[in-house]
């Protein structure tokens, strides 16, 4: 077997593995061989029947196990002399591959970049402060008080945090939205809905903000525009008119931070319950501190050395991010037609953002290597029990479906090892405070 290797790129090489025909001869007699001891070939014994008969009978069968045994030998010997660093194999081209005769395979392969990553160690980030002061316990305890408010009928006139129910009927240069957008009757004609005065997530944009002021039985239309990006693509940039009733205007009424109100959260007075906010409000600024220095130690890694990149790795991180790009939109009502117009400029985001993925999980991957930091069996209980929580399953369930899928299991194992490698550098960094 003779090996020859072809640079394309600092990453993607061609690999040319040459075998003899005494050396296709010599798979091609132990297949004949195996073929032999099982074959039932009525009036020989298992074994005894004459090598031409075994080749004659079975020879699509011989011709096909050849072919994969001399590839697998191919790859897994060639990729072994030639000392490469494999991560992907990108294409294998065609090849006759006959006994009698010698063959050569060509392996285009990704492999992964020569680089030397260092000082990652103690690096210098600024760490946001934990400390809590009294007016984050007030701001929590608001939250939690709004949370459970309740809205009571009133007769004056809506203000901001009001709820307020009313009719609505569309129209865009004098055209009912029914009939620009039929399939999105919400926008068009309602007898019945809600909004809150002042808030940024009412179903139409800016329609809440003309209700400020308006009281029960008052009539009013209300001038809005709809955002250029707007999900409904008739709708995009378009600016309408809704004729708007007003049927009901209710305040939110907070209940009062009292005994009460304390036990019905699971504590028995104001004392325990803003110690229980306040804990928790601390918690948060913990969590918020320690994800703060990953992203400044992941732009820090990320910052210290130039990688040329695997294409191959690139092009799956992309299509992945374009697919979860593509099921946000989908979900928001984003039309196909308006997909297709943007596929260029969602490319590109999504590969810019592979790239970045890449290099991140070449560098960890090389300092996990030095620090000899691997996934454990703890690791990865620990990791089907956080998903079985998350979705509901059992654990066995997932485990079983775990058993059925080896890539998902790889790429699990390879996310795992990223984030533990990480927590090691987070561990090491020089944490001054911001």
């Amino acid at each position: 077997m003779k090996i020859d290797i072809q640079d394309v790129n600092d990453t993607r090489k061609t690999l040319a593995v040459s075998f003899e025909a005494s050396e296709i001869a010599t798979e091609e007699a132990a297949i004949l061989k195996q073929f032999s001891k099982e074959a039932k070939i009525p009036g020989f014994r298992p074994g005894k029947a004459p090598v031409n008969m075994i080749r004659q009978r079975f020879g699509k069968q011989i011709a096909g196990e050849l072919r994969q045994r001399v590839i697998s030998k191919g790859y897994q010997d060639g990729t072994k002399d030639a000392g490469l660093d494999l991560i992907n194999v990108v294409d294998l081209g065609d090849v006759e591959i006959a006994a009698g005769s010698d063959a050569e395979l060509k392996f285009t392969v990704d492999v992964r970049p020569k680089f030397e990553i260092s000082d990652y160690k103690e690096i210098s980030v600024k760490g946001l402060s934990e400390e809590v002061s009294d007016a984050d316990v007030e701001e929590a305890i608001d939250r939690i008080r709004t949370e459970r408010a309740e809205f009571s009928p009133v007769e004056r006139e809506a203000s901001k945090g009001d709820y307020v129910k009313f009719s609505h009927e569309g129209t865009i240069d004098g055209q009912a939205i029914s009939e620009i957008a039929p399939e999105k009757p919400v926008y068009a004609k309602m007898p019945q809905t809600w909004e809150e005065i002042g808030s940024e997530h009412g179903l139409i944009p800016g329609l809440s903000d003309g209700l400020e002021g308006l009281k029960t039985g008052d009539k009013k239309e209300i001038e809005v525009e709809f955002p250029a990006d707007f999900t409904v693509e008739a709708l995009q940039g378009k600016k309408a008119v809704y004729a708007v009733e007003v049927q009901e205007v209710r305040e939110r009424k907070l209940p009062e931070l009292d005994e009460e109100f304390c036990k019905a959260q699971g504590v028995e007075s104001v004392d325990e319950f803003k110690e229980r906010v306040t804990e928790m409000v601390k918690g948060k600024k913990s969590q918020d501190r320690r994800a703060d220095i990953r992203r400044q130690v992941t732009e820090a890694i990320a910052g210290k050395i130039e990688i040329p990149l695997p294409e191959s790795l690139v092009d799956y991180e992309t299509e992945m991010a374009m697919r979860q790009v593509v099921q946000n939109n989908v979900r928001k009502g984003v039309s196909q037609e308006k997909l297709e117009e943007s596929k260029e400029q969602i490319h590109a985001e999504a590969r810019g953002a592979a790239a970045e993925a890449v290099k991140l999980q070449l560098i960890l991957t090389q300092i996990a290597e030095k620090e000899d930091i691997k996934i454990s069996d703890e690791d990865f209980s620990r990791f089907i029990m956080n998903r079985a929580y998350q979705s509901g399953q059992k654990p066995d369930a997932i485990v079983k479906e775990l058993r059925a899928d080896q890539d998902q299991v790889r790429r699990i194992q390879s996310s795992l090892l990223y984030d533990k490698t990480l927590e090691f550098l987070v561990d090491q960094a020089k944490v001054s405070e911001a």
